[in-house]
């Protein structure tokens, strides 16, 4: 009986990109693109706003993005919204637990 062989990509944890760009970013651009072409697509200002807006959008995207780790603007802006100050050894004001397993005071 022969051994069964099937073909596997080389990089299963490489993410899907699009002409260099992550997904989320290219939502970013084309919602810009279409939003903006929507809005000035019949005035004067469409190149500037609509086509200009959009390559200045997808290039700082793609330059302050090279080099960082994946999803690098969510993790940054999850770290502006986070409080100044996080503390490890401070209680959690927040955690409510389950089940209350204090001892009731009729049963010694």
């Amino acid at each position: 009986m022969p051994l069964l062989v099937s073909k596997v990509p080389r990089a299963l944890e490489i993410k899907a990109r699009l002409f260099g760009f992550e997904l989320g970013d290219l939502l970013i651009i084309f919602l810009y693109l279409s939003l903006s072409n929507l809005i000035f697509g019949t005035t004067r200002l469409k190149f500037p706003l609509v086509w200009a807006g959009t390559v200045s959008i997808a290039a700082a995207l793609y330059f302050t993005k090279r080099g960082k780790p994946e999803k690098h603007l969510e993790h940054l802006g999850e770290y502006w919204r986070a409080p100044g100050v996080l503390s490890a050894g401070k209680p959690d004001t927040q955690y409510q637990p389950y089940l209350d397993k204090r001892p009731s005071e009729e049963n010694p």
